[in-house]
């Protein structure tokens, strides 16, 4: 599978970044919390900051609020090394993304504040600004296309890095709350997935994309190989499949003990592309991200756990290969 990678590759990531309030001490729920932790957030957010940890090029592109929440976002930007040249700061009523959540396995609690979300708010005349042929990837989550403007910028976005020879990545990550319908979603998913060059989902997404059955959405991820894209089909704890136009292949997840659900699915998918970046194969790539997404869960936060490249080699190390 062509990448077009390298180490000295540029990544830009386009979406949803915010704060995240998490209950503290680890296994405490929100309601009787009486202090929190805080930590970058937001699915695009925490891909950035993985890419980053692995010592890549990463800028974001996305808007925040002009107030304390967006200049926390701001700030951990600057500490994690993700340039923010492309987002833009607004004035006015809308607000970055706040989650409270829990660092707890079982009836994890996720409240996520989205209402006016600063980030939906990124426009056509913002993507036109950015040189995407400066960039060597475009990596964007489907929460981006939930609603306009955001949508119609996200797909001019994808449109011109292709132009520019910019791989386009795409994970679904498909939320139900932000779409006004199913339907909706599928029709949108299906005209980026024309736009991209690698495509993430679970087995529910792709479903959902399919108009139909698990059956369905796993047919429609095999028929994208021949399309000379590749599908990463992920299906929770029966690991994941790989269509490519140079083969298929199954891989099994790392068990570990898990603290909280979230923040695997962004360890992955920046794993993946540090992965790819550093000129590993295709099924190697796979690997450290299956092994990045059980370390996070593992740990408290999403973006502070993202691994470095050491830590990952230090986990796989010490654990052997997933079993399909």
């Amino acid at each position: 599978m062509p990448t077009y990678l390298n180490p000295r590759s540029k990544f830009l990531v386009l979406g949803r970044a915010g704060m995240d309030l998490y209950a503290d001490p680890p296994g405490t729920e929100a309601e009787h919390a009486a202090r929190f932790s805080t930590a970058l957030g937001g699915s695009s957010g925490n891909i950035a900051a993985g890419l980053a940890r692995h010592g890549l090029a990463v800028s974001l592109l996305s808007c925040v609020s002009d107030d304390a929440i967006g200049r926390f976002v701001l700030n951990e930007l600057t500490k994690y090394g993700i340039g923010s040249e492309h987002v833009r700061v607004l004035s006015g009523e809308s607000r970055t993304s706040l989650a409270v959540t829990e660092t707890r396995i079982e009836n994890t609690q996720n409240t996520l504040y989205r209402n006016n979300a600063s980030d939906l708010l990124l426009s056509e005349e913002q993507v036109l600004a950015v040189p995407f042929g400066d960039f060597d990837a475009l990596i964007l989550t489907g929460t981006a296309l939930a609603a306009n403007p955001s949508r119609e910028a996200t797909l001019r976005a994808m449109e011109h890095a292709r132009r520019a020879g910019t791989l386009v990545v795409i994970d679904l990550d498909y939320r139900p709350y932000s779409w006004p319908s199913a339907h909706e979603a599928a029709a949108t998913y299906r005209a980026a997935i024309e736009a991209a060059d690698i495509v993430v989902g679970n087995d529910d997404e792709f479903a959902v994309v399919a108009n139909g059955t698990h059956d369905d959405g796993l047919n429609l991820a095999r028929s994208l190989s021949t399309a000379d894209k590749t599908a990463i089909y992920k299906m929770g704890e029966r690991g994941s499949l790989v269509f490519s136009s140079e083969g298929s292949f199954e891989t099994g997840i790392f068990a570990v003990e898990a603290l909280k659900p979230m923040g695997a699915g962004d360890a992955f998918m920046a794993s993946l592309m540090a992965s790819l970046a550093a000129e590993l194969s295709l099924k190697e790539a796979i690997l450290r991200g299956s092994a990045a997404a059980a370390m996070v869960v593992s740990k408290f936060g999403c973006a502070p756990a993202m691994p470095t490249p050491a830590e990952l080699d230090a986990f796989l190390s010490r654990h052997s290969a997933p079993q399909s």
